[in-house]
């Protein structure tokens, strides 16, 4: 693959899985000396961490926790449909239908061993 057809970086997105989604940004918040931006993503409330210009995460609340582990999302070349056809070709499964952010298009997939991660495109 050509290093001018994917991003110099690798990671977009981060998002951690909470019990309390208030508590956290509070923990959180205190623990940056920031607030985090609270945002409504689709049917998910998340509050952002602050960022100026480059890669930001999120928290969720997450009713299962124990199987909340931080996701990942990656950058990959558009379109984000071949991204997802290499996932299944190499032993992953893609986990969710792509949605739309602000910045972009994104899925959620599993690697062979189960673990959850994203696929990103910016706009």
């Amino acid at each position: 693959m050509s290093r001018t057809s994917t991003s110099t970086n690798a990671a977009a997105w981060f998002e951690i899985g909470v019990k309390n989604l208030d508590r956290a940004a509070k923990f959180y918040g205190a623990v940056l000396g920031a607030e985090l931006r609270r945002e409504t993503m689709g049917p998910t409330e998340i509050a952002i961490f602050p960022y100026d210009g480059g890669m930001s995460g999120s928290l969720y609340e997450s009713g299962d926790i124990g199987s909340a582990a931080p996701v990942v999302h990656l950058n990959v070349p558009a379109p984000l449909e071949d991204a997802l056809i290499r996932v299944t070709k190499s032993g992953g499964a893609v986990a969710s239908d792509i949605m739309k952010a602000p910045e972009g298009r994104y899925a959620y997939c599993r690697d062979p061993d189960g673990t959850r991660f994203g696929l990103f495109t910016p706009s």
